[in-house]
């Protein structure tokens, strides 16, 4: 998809469709982020340029009124809450200029117990999950102050921590400090009432979970206790992503590595023998016009290197992302004017038709080589949200210089120019070029002009028709209900191979923004079939997923196994028969087919991916009124049905929900049920109900988003009643939806006390703790208490 379509297909604050102007609006503070050098991460580092940042710095966009939460008795008691588990108590309490004591008995006096012990793992690792829980309830003051950050670590996380604030909705809303003050007689009140719920709906909330917030370092930590067949040096290439990497500066994050040793052992056992990691040309080389921004960058090129030879001993190769080279602010070329391309609100491109500029890619490459040689090589994307080349944004007829050159001859040559920087160091590394973002009018021209000795990758699903419900649409990427390759990709592979370039295709093998919060989607059978497609079509180098999918999970082993057989049968048996015993195996293979069958009904659509509610399920809460606000990038889904529903019309996106969930209960009951009394060893039966956990909260997630569609038409129903009869039926309609919501959250609660995967994705962090589960019980019990003042 080219970028005019991109832009009309990112959901934020603006809606969907968003304007040019927001859109630009967002991408200015985004993409200009890293050349202002303000900190990296959650904590201060030595040898960061500081920009003196003002809190007044930091992007407001449109900046409403922020929400209120009626189920609270007031908004502190809500910070308290969302806080609890994951800021230390002291903290909470300075914020707001309380005492200790005064946080920890409007805790107890909730019914949430503790206060618990918080890690300092989960404060490092959790720090966008605070930041969205905390985005309607304070001023950015206090934002910082909990978070104990600087405005230049804040405005570097949401700049780069994968287009945060694009996440958030470009947008913060307005508040004004929240402040102490001691409870009155009604607050006391119902502080009771709702230990009264808790108590009655999650009395396990008042203990320690069984598992902790992240537990599943500890686990992914060890090595594989089985392994796969062992892969060859001469296998065909399959990389993923690090299932909970930080993302914004992963080789300077020593004390949150993203490849453990364990996590290494199991992708190899899984049949993964390549990573990445995120790359920054001036973090990892000298940047010549401002050497302040390369700053640390030896540091970050040892820990590369020991990166690559602690992957090496499993078998794995290490690429490197590029979307370079960066845009810079204005400001910057104050000094530098000849270095000038196509500008985009307060920040403009590095011209690559400039001699000087491309010396710069190449030689960084170069470097990078020289100084780490077992580098596996990189792979590129020259057309995304980033403002990279004068033809990132199809604006390049703007430059004087790129202006008079096709986008694929600019395009192209940045690719070359990477390439030409690891021929000159003498490496091996290979070079990707992906066609992501590129225009389907440019892009033949583009892959006739890459060197031939580069690789050339295209995302598998690509502009693949698909007809749910009666409603016909494409799929863009990101899918696993859809089982390509599409068209898009065949039509350009075949193109790079009569250049002579060796193909890679792009897909999803573990999970895709369908969703996102379980370790894995069950639909293995749609993964094999995928691979086993792949297969026949030639296509046997992979990239297993983006940021989200990179747990290592079954999908990831069929995929494997499916490549050296071709058969996605075959590949199906051998995983379950060594991940579940002969014995479950037939009944785990029928359910992975069945899970498959159901999830085939997913309503897909670029807009339902990012805008829908199905990442946050049953913890996003419930509206009686409209909020005004638009659902955001994989951020908050708010009450904005149309957002979420897209293409479709409300009935039909309900309908296709409850196919998806209808089918994985059944789906679940019957390996339940074939599975009870078989003979199998209990480290089989630990494996299976781990099986059964994801199942089931998936099933959960989607049960749930129908549930909230149900509720929004409703709602809206009522708004227009003509009478009595109608205003009641629709009244009965939320009730259901609001009973069955409580029953949603309690048992999703119950799962992810036992199961830290739940709810978490690399990049977004935790979308939602237990306690946001009982926070929507909460705010079931409030809404069902209130129905007739509300609604």
């Amino acid at each position: 998809m080219d970028f005019q379509d991109r832009k009309k297909r990112m959901p934020t604050a603006g809606g969907w469709p968003w304007s040019r102007r927001a859109f630009l609006e967002a991408l200015s503070f985004v993409s200009g982020g890293l050349a202002l050098g303000a900190l990296a991460g959650p904590t201060r580092r030595a040898g960061a340029t500081a920009s003196g940042m003002a809190v007044s710095e930091l992007p407001k966009g449109a900046a409403p009124p922020a929400l209120d939460f009626p189920h609270f008795p007031t908004r502190l008691h809500a910070f308290v809450w969302r806080n609890w588990t994951l800021v230390p108590v002291e903290r909470i309490a300075k914020v707001v200029g309380a005492s200790k004591s005064d946080v920890v008995r409007m805790g107890r006096a909730m019914g949430l117990g503790g206060p618990p012990r918080i890690s300092a793992s989960i404060q490092a690792r959790s720090y966008i999950t605070v930041i969205r829980r905390n985005w309607h309830l304070l001023p950015y003051e206090q934002l910082l102050e909990l978070l104990e950050w600087t405005p230049e670590q804040l405005g570097y996380v949401l700049r780069e921590d994968d287009f945060l604030f694009i996440k958030l909705g470009s947008l913060k809303p307005a508040n004004t400090p929240l402040r102490y003050e001691p409870p009155d007689m009604a607050v006391l009140a119902r502080e009771r009432e709702i230990q009264g719920v808790m108590k009655m709906e999650l009395p396990a909330l008042a203990k320690p979970p069984e598992v902790e917030l992240f537990g599943f370092l500890e686990t992914l930590s060890k090595p594989a206790k089985t392994r796969g067949r062992p892969t060859s040096a001469s296998a065909p290439l399959r990389f993923c992503y690090s299932y909970f990497a930080l993302y914004g500066d992963p080789l300077l994050e020593t004390e949150a590595d993203p490849y453990p040793e364990g996590l290494l052992s199991q992708l190899a056992a899984a049949g993964v023998n390549g990573v990445w990691l995120q790359a920054v040309l001036y973090k990892l080389a000298p940047f010549p016009w401002n050497p302040d921004l390369s700053a640390r960058y030896q540091e970050r090129l040892q820990s590369l290197k020991k990166l690559v030879a602690r992957a090496g001993r499993q078998g794995i190769r290490v690429f490197l992302y590029l979307n370079e080279p960066r845009a810079m602010p204005l400001r910057f070329f104050e000094t530098q004017p000849q270095l000038k391309g196509v500008a985009e609100g307060d920040h403009a491109t590095l011209c690559t038709s400039d001699s000087s500029v491309q010396r710069y890619l190449t030689e960084s490459v170069a470097a990078i080589c020289a100084a780490v040689p077992g580098l596996g090589g990189f792979f590129t994307i020259t057309a995304s949200e980033n403002l990279t080349n004068c033809w990132s944004h199809g604006a390049g007829a703007k430059c004087p210089r790129c202006g008079a050159r096709t986008p694929a001859a600019v395009i192209a040559e940045v690719n070359s120019l990477l390439w030409q920087g690891i021929q000159s160091a003498g490496s091996k590394a290979r070079l990707i070029a992906w066609d992501w973002g590129w225009s389907d009018a440019w892009a033949p021209e583009a892959i006739g002009l890459l060197p031939k000795a580069i690789s050339f990758m295209s995302v598998s699903e690509w502009r693949l028709p698909i007809e749910r419900g009666g409603v016909r649409t494409e799929v863009g990427e990101y899918s696993i209900s859809a089982v390509g390759p599409g068209p898009r990709a065949m039509r350009h592979w075949q193109l790079a191979r009569e250049r002579g370039l060796q193909c890679l295709a792009k897909i999803q093998a573990g999970n895709t923004w369908e969703l996102s919060t379980v370790p894995y989607i069950p639909a293995v059978a749609n993964v094999a079939r995928h691979a086993e497609n792949l297969h026949r079509a030639g296509v046997t180098e992979l990239m297993l997923g983006w940021t989200l999918g990179g747990y290592p999970s079954p999908n990831l082993e069929v995929v494997a196994e499916t490549g050296r057989s071709g058969s996605g049968t075959e590949g199906m048996k051998t995983v379950a028969e060594r991940r579940f015993g002969v014995n479950f195996a037939p009944a785990v293979v029928k359910a992975w087919r069945q899970f498959s069958e159901a999830f085939s009904e997913f309503p897909y659509h670029g807009g339902v991916v990012y805008s829908g509610p199905q990442h946050m399920g049953p913890a996003n809460l419930l509206w009686a009124k409209p909020t005004g606000y638009r659902a955001t990038m994989v951020g908050f889904p708010y009450d904005d049905l149309d957002a979420w529903r897209a293409v479709y019309p409300p009935e039909v996106f309900v309908q296709q929900l409850d196919k998806v969930a209808d089918g994985f209960e059944r789906a679940l009951k019957g390996l339940e049920a074939e599975t009870r009394g078989v003979a199998a060893s209990a480290a089989y039966r630990r494996a299976l109900a781990g099986e059964c956990r994801v199942a089931e909260a998936a099933m959960i997630h989607f049960r749930s988003s129908a549930n909230q569609a149900r509720f929004l038409i409703a709602r809206k129903a009522m708004a227009k009643a003509a009478n009595p009869e109608e205003t009641g039926s629709h009244r009965d309609t939320c009730k259901r939806v609001l009973l069955d919501e409580i029953t949603l959250a309690r048992r999703l609660c119950e799962l992810q006390s036992r199961d830290s995967r739940l709810g978490f994705e690399a990049s977004n962090h935790y979308f939602f703790v237990p306690a946001d589960l009982a926070e929507k019980i909460l705010n079931c019990r409030y809404l069902l208490e209130h129905q007739g003042r509300t609604t």
